[in-house]
């Protein structure tokens, strides 16, 4: 065995109760994620060896107070063909598909809870 970290197996985002309905169906019905499980309270996305889950906590109240404190980076091959088939079901987008300086391609919006999700089309 090594004490090295070997990457990132996955990141939780937590809700509440009331809020989840709408989280579950902006992550499986705006974004088209595909559930790798999809139970009352909790819906889990999987990408090999990462995994995205959208769960309900009990310490959790409201939307996010700090959207900028975590950034969900979603990779795509085309981020003007992803943007336009989020934008037509729903989402706004603060930031519009825009090229960075390093060459990749970045989109932000937020989820109904108001974390900042962003497309990212890396160069070739």
């Amino acid at each position: 065995m090594s004490d090295a970290i070997l990457g990132l197996s996955g990141v939780l985002v937590w809700t509440e109760a009331e809020r989840y309905p709408s989280m579950r169906a902006f992550y499986v019905d705006t974004l088209g994620l595909t559930p790798r499980s999809d139970r009352e309270r909790f819906v889990n996305f999987d990408w090999g060896h990462q995994r995205l889950t959208v769960s309900v906590h009990e310490g959790v109240t409201g939307a996010t107070s700090d959207p900028l404190r975590l950034m969900i980076n979603l990779d795509v091959d085309d981020i003007h063909a992803v943007a336009a088939r989020l934008a037509s079901n729903g989402v706004d987008f603060a930031r519009s598909p825009e090229q960075e300086p390093w060459g990749g391609w970045i989109a932000t919006f937020h989820d109904p809870d108001g974390n900042t999700l962003q497309l990212l089309q890396t160069p070739d």
